[in-house]
């Protein structure tokens, strides 16, 4: 499929709309699909967040362990980031949730 935005944005974005819809399964394979492709999103900001939708899904779900691993990779290809950035923080926050 032609990706006119590139880096799967359209996959993560379709993945946000399921989201939303509680629809986890749907919203689960779309957030994988950026997330199995790292090499065409590289260092693309939809990547990393992949990881945090597809936490968020499997909290959502109810599958802590799962949401715990997902949340755990984003928080590490983000430890290098400013502490004060409200996304960074609010995974934080929901990580600790989980525990």
């Amino acid at each position: 499929m032609w990706d006119p935005f590139g880096f799967l944005y359209s996959a993560y974005l379709r993945g946000l709309a399921y989201l939303q819809a509680e629809n986890g399964k749907a919203a689960a394979a779309q957030f994988e699909k950026v997330i199995d492709n790292h090499g065409l999103v590289a260092n693309f900001i939809v990547g990393a967040l992949a990881h945090l939708q597809l936490a968020r899904v499997y909290a959502m779900m109810g599958d802590k362990a799962a949401a715990r691993k997902s949340y755990q990779e984003f928080l590490t290809l983000w430890k290098e980031s400013d502490p004060g950035i409200p996304i960074y923080q609010q995974a934080k926050a929901e990580y600790k949730k989980l525990n």
